[in-house]
């Protein structure tokens, strides 16, 4: 469950391909709230994660932080 300060609890990474860069979703597993970061696909893969996390807790600051 998300907590007040915005930080997620269990979260999900999906990355896809798309020609020369990867999208990158990372999901909140008890919110269901989803971000999506677009990198070139030769970005070291925890770079890209850390990228997605950092949007998707702001973005649960902002919905559900103070």
């Amino acid at each position: 469950m998300a907590s007040g300060d915005g930080d997620p609890g269990e979260v999900y990474f999906e990355l896809t391909a798309i020609g020369r860069s990867v999208k990158v979703t990372a999901i909140d597993a008890a919110t269901g709230t989803e971000v999506s970061v677009i990198a070139p696909a030769g970005a070291a893969r925890a770079d890209l994660e850390r990228l997605a996390l950092q949007k998707l807790r702001a973005r649960l600051k902002q919905e559900f932080g103070h």
